[in-house]
C-alpha cells in the first residue's frame, strides 16, 4: 500500500517546479495580440475606428463591454465599463453622433419594448428611477442613446434593449466632455 501524503521536501520541490514555470505563462500571456487593461476591457486605438476626433469620440465595444471615449486634441482618454443589449438583434452596429444631449432624460419605451413588455409604462419622467439614468447621450439613429442607469447590477451585462448604459457618475463626466456632433461607433 503507498502513502499518498506528500513530504515535506516532495510538496517544496513541486510548488519550485511550478514558480519556476510562471514566467513562462507571464511571458505567453505579454505576447497577446489584444492589449487589455487589468479589468480585462479590451483597449482600443482611436486610430483602428475613426479617421480623425474631430469632436471627439466615443467608442462602445459591445463584446468587451465597455466605452472609450477620446478628446478632439488627444489629451483626455476615458475608459468607462458598460451594459450592453441583450441580444444581437436588439444591437445596432455601425457609426452614428451625437445629435442631442440632455440632462434628466423622459423615457418612452420604444414599440418593440412595449410589444415584448405590454405591462410597461407608456412614459417615465425623469428623477431617480428614470430607465435612461441621469444623462443621455441621443444618437443620430432613432430610439439609441448612451445613457446612465441607476440599476448598477447592468453594468458589465448584457442586459439593455439597444442603449448603452453606464453608471450614473461615469455618464454625468461622458456627458461633460462629449458635445453635440461627438462622433460614436458601436462594434
Amino acid at each position: 500500500m503507498t502513502d499518498k501524503k506528500k513530504t515535506r521536501r516532495q510538496f517544496i520541490s513541486t510548488t519550485a517546479i511550478g514558480l519556476l514555470s510562471m514566467p513562462t505563462v507571464l511571458r505567453a500571456q505579454e505576447q497577446s495580440t489584444v492589449p487589455r487593461n487589468i479589468s480585462s476591457f479590451t483597449m482600443n486605438s482611436w486610430q483602428d475606428h475613426f479617421d480623425n476626433l474631430r469632436n471627439g469620440a466615443i467608442l462602445c465595444d459591445v463584446d468587451s463591454r465597455a466605452v472609450q471615449y477620446w478628446s478632439e486634441d488627444e489629451s483626455v482618454y476615458k475608459l468607462y465599463p458598460s451594459s450592453v443589449p441583450l441580444s444581437e438583434d436588439l444591437t445596432r452596429r455601425g457609426y452614428s453622433t451625437v445629435v442631442r444631449k440632455v440632462v434628466g432624460p423622459s423615457w418612452r419605451p420604444t414599440p418593440s419594448m412595449k410589444k415584448r413588455n405590454p405591462d410597461w409604462p407608456d412614459y417615465w419622467p425623469p428623477g431617480p428611477d428614470n430607465p435612461l439614468g441621469t444623462h443621455a447621450l441621443y444618437l443620430s439613429w432613432q430610439y439609441y442613446r448612451v445613457h446612465g442607469t441607476g440599476d448598477t447590477r447592468k453594468i458589465g451585462r448584457k442586459s439593455s434593449n439597444g442603449c448603452i448604459g453606464l453608471y450614473n457618475e461615469h455618464i454625468a463626466e461622458l456627458f461633460a466632455m462629449a458635445k453635440v456632433g461627438t462622433q460614436v461607433r458601436i462594434f
